[in-house]
């Protein structure tokens, strides 16, 4: 049985704070983290490579959900989501997921939880309105033990993101809600960045564009 954890993120004033204590966030994205066999091999393995990221200062992984796109990237696969079509949780990721959180909690570490990709759905790999609000239903009660965890609904999108938002508080006020709009450069709209705990877009990666705010 995975126990609640240790450690508790949030934000305070213009920083965050992990346990009340100031948390320098610092973080690496590692999108397949639920799907790769290496990683999770065994506990001892997936305890090792946490140490060699805290070791070399990284204290948040970004973890995605969907890992399911046609792009080729390694570990993709079709069932490679959290999601099931009609919006319920695959039970075998969901423990791979769940021991990742708490493997990171025993490191003092935070997990930066993905729940929606657009790689996946411009391959109109999707789920209805329907199962998608059930699929964050479900995993926002999953993960409520889990305080040392950061959702955020997309990947460079922002598709219901309100909505999202709106059932993941009404079953969890506390969890900290943040989302990355668009594309690398795009600042979001200014409902959805009034409502998040914190804002997280992609800067431009191929130009020296400004924000771009709608």
């Amino acid at each position: 049985v995975l126990a609640q954890s240790k450690n508790t993120i949030e934000v305070k004033g213009l920083g965050f704070t992990l346990n009340d204590q100031p948390f320098h966030y610092t973080g690496i994205s590692f999108f397949n983290a639920i799907y790769n066999p290496s990683f999770n091999k065994t506990n001892e393995t997936r305890r090792m490579w946490l140490n060699k990221f805290k070791a070399n200062g990284i204290n948040v992984i970004r973890v995605w959900a969907q890992w399911d796109n046609g792009q080729g990237f390694v570990d993709t696969c079709p069932s490679c989501t959290l999601y099931q079509k009609d919006g319920q949780l695959r039970s075998d990721h969901l423990n791979a997921l769940k021991k990742i959180i708490q493997s990171a909690d025993e490191r003092d570490m935070v997990v930066l939880f993905v729940l929606f990709q657009r790689e996946s759905w411009n391959e109109n790999i999707r789920l209805t309105d329907e199962a998608s609000d059930r699929a964050v239903k479900s995993v926002t009660e999953e993960l409520k033990p889990f305080r040392n965890v950061v959702f955020q609904i997309w990947n460079e999108f922002d598709n219901r993101t309100i909505d999202y938002l709106n059932i993941i508080k009404a079953i969890d006020s506390a969890r900290l809600v943040t989302n990355s709009p668009g594309y690398g450069g795009f600042l979001g709209r200014y409902q959805e960045n009034a409502a998040l705990d914190y804002l997280s877009p992609h800067t431009s990666r191929h130009d020296d564009r400004q924000w771009e705010i709608a």
